[in-house]
């Protein structure tokens, strides 16, 4: 069965799982429950109760019980996947484990463990273990060898300040005007999780209009952070008063302009260009010098695009690490031209033969 897109299918998720289509989404986006049931009343210092996950949809009978749910709500999740699609589940140490364990005997291939620290998380209040202040995320491709699954590499790094983004990422929980509230002020779900955390995951690992699948939806933020950011989701939602937030949450959120969603990309997915091609289109012409950076070495151009220095020749990489007595280097920014400017690195004039290929 065909599912339009920015739907929230009001059911259980076994049962609508099995009625999706095969490999018809991009991602995966899984908040299971946790089975995290507590004994009994958690109570703070001041004897007030705390708001603790007790409902019905979090109690199973066993390990077991969970076992089979889990193994069967990925398994779905599975032939629902496009070949190169990826799946993301979060969990605490109650469940991510045996998660994890199930995804690897399924046939997934982890990625990586992520590992998200909450700013803000509560206190152990009994003084009996260490604050339980992470939750982990298992981010996985849909087999090993399969399809190339997403990742935005240089969009993540741009959005780290430049520098590599790295497995744990410290965001805090969801507080303030962002947590949904039922008619008597009471916080409307016990794990809504901050649309920051799905912002990252669905930046990371999807592309502009791209299909994410959310079989345990509940108020809707991995629909909310799919709209705001150009992507399309499908929620799967067993509890109507969740469903129903998670409409009138997401029809509030307005979307991003098509521009506005574009990330950085990488130089590895842009067409490869040889130096010999900047010759080829004039913007360089035998005999032409480069320099280094600092002025220190001079490079004559060669009709076929090789570099000439003295008596070592060879292209723009090679000759770049002669000169350095280095095993490498990459000839693009070390090498200069002149401009009325100062000198700029040929890098430059790749990107307008990048530029002219794609007009």
């Amino acid at each position: 069965m065909a599912v339009a897109a920015d739907t929230i299918i009001l059911g259980d998720c076994l049962e609508e799982l099995k009625k999706l289509p095969d490999g018809s989404v991009d991602l995966v986006f899984a908040d299971p429950p946790y089975n995290l049931q507590l004994g009994g009343d958690l109570l703070r210092p001041d004897n007030s109760k705390v708001d603790a996950v007790d409902d019905d949809w979090d109690r199973f009978e066993s390990f077991e019980t969970y076992d089979t749910f889990t193994k069967a709500w990925l398994k779905e999740c599975r032939r629902i996947l496009k070949a190169d699609g990826a799946l993301w589940v979060i969990g605490s140490y109650h469940n991510i484990f045996r998660v994890g364990a199930t995804l690897q005997d399924l046939g997934f291939w982890i990625l990586n463990d992520v590992v998200w620290r909450k700013s803000n998380p509560m206190p152990n209040f009994k003084g009996t273990r260490f604050t339980n202040a992470h939750e982990t995320l298992i981010w996985a491709a849909k087999a090993r060898g399969g399809g190339r699954y997403t990742f935005n590499y240089d969009a993540m790094k741009m959005a780290n300040d430049d520098l590599q983004m790295r497995s744990d990422w410290t965001l805090p929980l969801c507080t303030g005007e962002e947590r949904l509230k039922d008619e008597a002020g009471v916080k409307a779900h016990p794990t809504q999780k901050p649309e920051a955390l799905l912002h990252r995951v669905i930046l990371a690992s999807t592309k502009p209009g791209d299909v994410i699948l959310d079989p345990f939806f509940g108020t809707g933020t991995t629909g909310a952070a799919a709209r705001r950011l150009g992507r399309h989701y499908i929620g799967i939602e067993r509890e109507p008063a969740y469903a129903k937030l998670a409409a009138e949450r997401i029809a509030k959120v307005i979307p991003a302009l098509a521009g506005e969603v574009v990330v950085t990309g990488s130089k590895k997915s842009e067409p490869r260009i040889p130096f010999g091609q900047i010759v080829e289109a004039g913007l360089l012409r035998p005999g032409d010098m480069l320099y280094d950076p600092k002025g220190r070495h001079a490079a004559s151009v060669r009709a076929d695009g090789s570099l000439v220095v003295g008596e070592l020749s060879g292209s723009i990489h090679k000759v770049g690490a002669m000169v350095q007595s280095q095993p490498a280097c990459n000839g693009w920014t070390y090498w200069h031209f002149k401009t009325d400017k100062g000198l700029a690195p040929i890098d430059v004039l790749r990107a307008k033969v990048r530029g002219q290929l794609a007009a």
